[in-house]
């Protein structure tokens, strides 16, 4: 029986972690911002089959940058 390949466990893969209802509220208020101006990730990515995510979820990446340490980058949910 062949293995399955978890791409989201790949070394050049960054982690992505799904915000919960609290978290997605937080993050568009503090940037005065609506759901319609993040970036946009699909719900068929490999990264995120894991997580459950549902169009309108919203998906923090976390990079690891030589000069910041970590950097958060945030994706919204979609179907295409």
């Amino acid at each position: 029986m062949k293995k399955k390949f978890k791409v989201d466990k790949h070394i050049l893969i960054p982690k992505h972690v799904k915000l919960g209802e609290k978290e997605r509220e937080k993050l568009l208020e503090k940037y005065n911002i609506s759901l319609k101006e993040l970036p946009r990730i699909s719900k068929a990515d490999p990264a995120i089959e894991n997580l459950d995510a549902k169009p309108g979820d919203v998906i923090k990446v976390i990079r690891q940058s030589p000069t910041a340490g970590e950097a958060a980058f945030y994706r919204v949910v979609t179907n295409v």
